[in-house]
């Protein structure tokens, strides 16, 4: 067995702590973005509806002067001043300010894109980390709770920026980065592990294919969590637009940047149909085929096991609710949230709380 390169360990370290700052960083202009939108947004719409009710207050004038002048005039002659003076309806200011395919718009947001900017060094510093670390553990560097969540970490920020490459997605900053941020801290504060190698059962060429897809999969799952939360406070506004309740639509100017909750919902179905392959050729698939190798058996109703096939099954029940049993809107959505919640309690409680045969947490006994 080949030495630890305790050199290359602690550069890796730092770099991963580098990207959290970096990430952080980020995290709060994309923060700053928001709100700046939202007060731009209402500045905008004060100073609109000004100029509209000076228009009318002008045009009102106009039409009283027209009408006087009429009346001294013949009727025809007043028929006339009266068409010419008609005021138009002043035009409702737009109420969306992007695009339901999420194209660019050239809306000018200044953090946000700095906040991008910060974004793609923070992955590059956190690529170098997680890739040193394997490199000086001599293995894949997603054996334990820490590597898990730093990589996953890293998927979740580099899937963003990939997918901003084609749609605008700047609205899913905040709480993008807030997941990966979350994820880094707990990484760091409830699993941290040194470099060092693993057990036997690991020790095989299938945690290359079995926890690389898990990654992936949770990596699209936590962006359309996101999505699916945003969904649920774009479909309350939208119900406010139209019921008229302007105490609502008042607020949260920022889901004006946002899509409709409805391609909010087509978007996160796509991204779960493609992490719902992930998961199942992963976890399930790969995973059963490791069993085999390892313990003899491919399925052993192992708790972490058992975990890994009802998320499959909620999933699946989403998937299908949804394309053959009309099950959209606020029920889809809430039925993916369920399907992450059921995620976060198997990697952050079943892995650390329940002792069985995938217990590889890192944690000290």
């Amino acid at each position: 067995m080949q030495s630890i390169n305790m050199e290359l360990a602690q550069y890796s370290e730092l770099f991963m702590l580098i990207a959290a700052f970096i990430y952080t960083a980020a995290f709060m202009l994309f923060a700053v973005d928001m709100i700046r939108s939202s007060a731009t947004i209402r500045r905008v719409e004060a100073e609109l509806a000004e100029e509209n009710a000076a228009e009318r207050q002008l045009v009102s004038s106009g039409a009283v002067s027209a009408t006087a002048a009429g009346d001294s005039g013949s009727a025809s002659s007043g028929d006339r001043v009266g068409a010419g003076s008609a005021p138009a309806a002043p035009a409702a200011p737009v109420d969306e300010l992007v695009d339901e395919e999420m194209a660019y718009l050239g809306t000018r947001r200044p953090f946000a894109n700095v906040a991008v900017a910060l974004s793609v060094l923070a992955v590059a510093a956190h690529a170098f980390a997680v890739a040193s670390r394997g490199i000086a553990a001599n293995r894949v560097p997603w054996a334990n709770m820490f590597e898990f969540l730093t990589t996953g970490a890293l998927l979740v920020a580099a899937v963003f920026l990939l997918v901003l490459t084609r749609k605008d997605i700047r609205f899913l900053g905040t709480f993008a980065l807030g997941l990966v941020v979350t994820m880094m801290m707990g990484a760091t504060v409830g699993f941290p592990t040194p470099v060092a190698h693993v057990q036997p059962a690991l020790q095989s060429p299938w945690i290359a294919i079995h926890v690389s897809l898990a990654v992936l999969a949770m990596s699209l799952f936590t962006l359309t969590f996101a999505m699916n939360v945003l969904q649920l406070i774009q479909h309350k506004r939208e119900l406010a637009q139209a019921t008229g309740d302007t105490t609502q639509r008042s607020g949260w100017q920022f889901l004006r940047l946002v899509p409709s909750a409805t391609s909010l919902e087509n978007w996160a179905y796509r991204m779960n149909a493609v992490g719902f392959v992930f998961w199942t050729l992963g976890p399930l698939i790969t995973g059963a085929i490791w069993a085999e190798e390892a313990w003899g058996r491919y399925w052993g109703w192992d708790v972490k096991e058992v975990w890994t096939f009802v998320i499959w099954v909620v999933y699946a029940g989403y998937l299908h609710a949804r394309a053959t049993r009309g099950w959209t809107g606020n029920r889809a959505a809430w039925l993916s949230i369920i399907g992450f919640a059921c995620i976060m309690f198997n990697y952050g409680v079943v892995n650390v709380y329940f002792p069985g045969l995938h217990s590889y947490a890192g944690l000290p006994e």
